[in-house]
């Protein structure tokens, strides 16, 4: 070993220790930024979890103490014909709403960004104030509109000569009628996230189909769409997991009627929580409904590949 090198071992090694240090010291603070976090999602999350899920084998109510059935409640929530009834009729509100509402996000967020600053700023404001409105004055005001002797909507339709409709009161409409405020309701965050996801999209490749005579059309589906792919699975999750578990429109505009025609799972679990004496039951069917959710999202995210398409 030359003596340059017997003087340069010592302080490389040196540095390694004060290197593995600041490390350690680094991750403990990491640890410690973690841990109330951590703490919150354990309290108010996990430990209610695990919790539910061990009353779902219990006949349990407020009244009494948790009696074992095993796997009684599930097997009643599985034989329950109401039960996959509100489910099927989660999975068709969410057809009338995730759709149309990413198609109408899609078409209004390429308008915020084809125009001037100005206005797109005119334009994202307006489209967001939807989703600062609370769901039950939405519903409210939904229900004022479409009131069958004096709503807004038989009016405009009357100028036309077209008899009144019972818009909440017939089953063939009114799944339909509540789908609609869920789909304002949910335009305005969905458009601004696809505007910001727009916006990140390299004009180079703009300019460069330009320059080979592409049009609108030839470049949203060849550039837009496939650079939004991430962002268009995302809104897609989201939008299923929450239009599935809408509760507050039905609840507030037809208590899930006529003839359970609006009454989706959220609100099936909802009555029975508030009406059977056995809450097992409600707990089981949350459950269930959960196991749903993930595996319809698995589902999406396995057909759907996401992948990274800009550096």
């Amino acid at each position: 070993m030359t003596e340059t090198e017997a003087l340069i071992m010592p302080d490389a090694r040196g540095t390694r220790r004060r290197h593995r240090r600041y490390l350690y010291r680094d991750g403990k603070i990491a640890y410690w930024l973690l841990l109330p976090a951590v703490v919150l999602l354990g309290i108010f999350v996990i430990w209610p979890a695990l919790y539910a899920a061990y009353l779902s084998f219990h006949d349990w109510s407020f009244y009494k103490s948790p009696e074992f059935v095993g796997w009684r409640n599930y097997t009643n929530v599985l034989t329950d014909p109401l039960f996959w009834a509100a489910i099927g009729r989660g999975f068709v509100f969410v057809a009338m709403t995730v759709p149309p509402m990413l198609l109408l996000a899609f078409g209004f967020s390429s308008l915020v960004v084809a125009v001037s600053r100005r206005f797109a700023s005119t334009l994202k404001v307006s489209i967001y104030l939807p989703t600062i409105i609370s769901t039950v004055i939405t519903s409210i005001i939904f229900v004022v509109i479409y009131d069958y002797s004096g709503g807004l909507l038989n009016a405009f339709l009357g100028l036309f000569g077209i008899d009144p409709v019972a818009w909440l009161g017939d089953p063939k409409w009114a799944l339909l009628a509540i789908a609609i405020p869920a789909i304002w309701l949910g335009m305005g965050l969905t458009s601004l996230i696809m505007v910001a996801a727009m916006i990140d999209i390299p004009t180079e490749y703009y300019e460069a189909a330009a320059m080979e005579g592409a049009n609108w059309w030839q470049k949203t589906f060849f550039i837009t769409i496939p650079q939004m792919k991430n962002i268009i699975l995302y809104l897609l999750v989201t939008g299923f997991v929450a239009a599935i578990q809408q509760l507050d429109l039905p609840l507030v505009m037809t208590q899930g009627g006529p003839l359970d025609s609006t009454t989706l799972p959220n609100l099936f679990i909802f009555n029975h929580f508030t009406n059977d004496v056995n809450v097992g039951y409600s707990i089981a069917a949350a459950l269930l409904l959960f196991v749903v959710l993930g595996t319809v999202s698995a589902l999406i995210f396995r057909f759907v590949n996401s992948e990274r398409l800009v550096d």
